[in-house]
């Protein structure tokens, strides 16, 4: 397979994409599921498209702000396969403090059974890894993946279908490299007691590795669902994680989804979430996300059935040279919708915060409620936001809005504090607690509250002065 010429590509990221295509031809075989024609064939069609468009680059509206060059010189062989050291006692600090979850654990991008209790299963819910059911259950596998609305799926005619495409081609080349991830479904009208917990370790050496993962979270008519994703490094190599994840709501289904994004100082995070609601589902997410040198959480969620219900909310702390990249795009395609969207930022250093949120609202979709809010807080004078928040409505009878702010700390408010016998730095931490805490103490997973609550006061120690 050669790779055609894109205009404005260069050498380096023509060289890339053609490294990663050989990589394919050499590995295709091993790959889990192979052999099935109907993955086989999915795989072989997602990096004939990756070939086509390479990586996506800022003239891409929905790239503008968040520029991959860096990732795009550097090619990320997979992580091998060799046992580490990593034991249970590692686990700790990531788990929830109660211990009270499905738990699924993975290592450089494979499942560690060792070091997962996803338990026996009961009360309507099975939890395994991603290759173990392309071996047990290959066709429900496919259902989810090729009828999950993936951009490697059916065609849809049109310039913004092609533009669709070539945003996503690392959802592309995740399809054609995918080698684990963790499966969930739980059964119509089934509450687990119990969340499930999935744990991304990446352990990286000197050499740049990547690790591309495919998760399915699917909840049945009226079942309820907690999942939370916790994503770390152990070491500050360099490495990649680039990660999809397909969310199916059935009808009245309501799913709680939280992600805790904390890798490597020397990582690279790209990560999508896409989403269907059915008629009357609810749907309710929420990111910290403070790892990594370049990290960008997307969330696509479309309306197939009235009365859908979101909440999308999400905290971004950065530091240093960091880049951190909120993408959601919401589409009502039915009536009665509901979105509420909040995502904040507290920018440090020379860090750089991006947020790009668009909101559709298709003809018919009538009687929809959406609002939409992104605020920031810079806490130097060389910190960046960027925030666009849009609206794209084709109904006449909708309550829609948004909003965005910028700017540093307040101060009149530091003087008042300061001037009450405060230290500067306990006073700056107030002043920021006061802008974010809210969303923390929103979560009404008293585990899961914990857990964001004490990631961002360990965020808040690094603090400088």
């Amino acid at each position: 397979m050669t790779v055609p010429a894109r205009r404005g590509a260069s050498d380096v990221h023509e060289a890339t994409c053609k490294a990663y295509l050989d990589r394919f031809a050499t590995m295709r075989a091993e790959l889990p599921g192979a052999g099935l024609p109907w993955l086989d064939a999915w795989r072989a069609r997602a990096i004939e498209r990756f070939a086509e468009h390479g990586f996506p680059g800022p003239r891409l509206e929905e790239w503008r702000f968040t520029n991959l060059s860096k990732l795009a010189e550097t090619v990320f062989e997979p992580f091998p396969s060799a046992a580490n050291g990593i034991s249970r006692e590692d686990l700790g600090g990531y788990r929830l403090e109660d211990g009270s979850d499905h738990l699924l654990v993975f290592v450089n991008g494979r499942l560690r059974p060792d070091l997962s209790s996803p338990g026996a299963p009961g009360d309507g819910i099975t939890v395994t890894g991603l290759s173990r059911a392309l071996e047990d259950d290959a066709e429900a596998v496919e259902e989810s993946l090729i009828g999950a609305g993936d951009l490697t799926g059916e065609e849809r005619a049109g310039a913004e279908r092609a533009g669709e495409e070539r945003s996503a081609s690392l959802g592309q080349l995740n399809a054609a490299f995918m080698v684990d991830g963790a499966v969930i479904r739980v059964a119509a009208n089934a509450q687990p007691e119990r969340p499930v917990h999935l744990i991304f370790l990446a352990h990286p050496n000197k050499e740049p590795a990547g690790m591309h993962l495919r998760n399915i979270i699917h909840a049945g008519e009226g079942a309820k669902l907690t999942v939370i994703e916790s994503y770390a490094g152990l070491a500050d190599g360099p490495y990649w994680t680039n990660a999809v994840t397909h969310v199916t709501a059935e009808k009245g289904a309501a799913i709680q989804h939280f992600k805790f994004q904390a890798e490597g100082a020397g990582a690279f995070h790209i990560a999508v979430t896409d989403v269907d609601l059915h008629q009357d589902a609810s749907y309710t997410n929420f990111v910290m996300s403070l790892g990594g040198i370049l990290a960008r959480n997307e969330i696509r969620a479309r309306y197939t059935g009235e009365g859908v219900h979101c909440a999308l909310k999400g905290v971004s702390l950065a530091r240093g040279r960091q880049h951190v990249d909120t993408t959601t795009s919401v589409d009502h395609l039915m009536a009665s919708g509901v979105t509420d969207e909040t995502y904040k930022g507290i920018v440090d250093d020379r860090a750089r915060s991006v947020f790009r949120g668009k909101i559709r609202v298709a003809p018919g979709a009538q009687k929809t409620n959406a609002y939409q809010l992104n605020q920031n807080l810079l806490l130097s004078d060389r910190a960046q936001a960027d925030s666009k928040p849009e609206l794209e409505i084709f109904a006449d009878d909708v309550k829609c809005g948004h909003g965005s702010t910028v700017g540093d700390i307040d101060a009149e408010a530091l003087f008042y504090l300061r001037a009450r016998g405060l230290e500067e730095r306990d006073a700056r931490t107030l002043l920021i607690e006061a802008f974010l805490g809210q969303l923390i103490d929103d979560i009404e997973i008293a585990p899961v509250r914990a857990m964001a609550r004490k990631a961002f006061t360990g965020w808040l120690a690094g603090l400088g002065g």
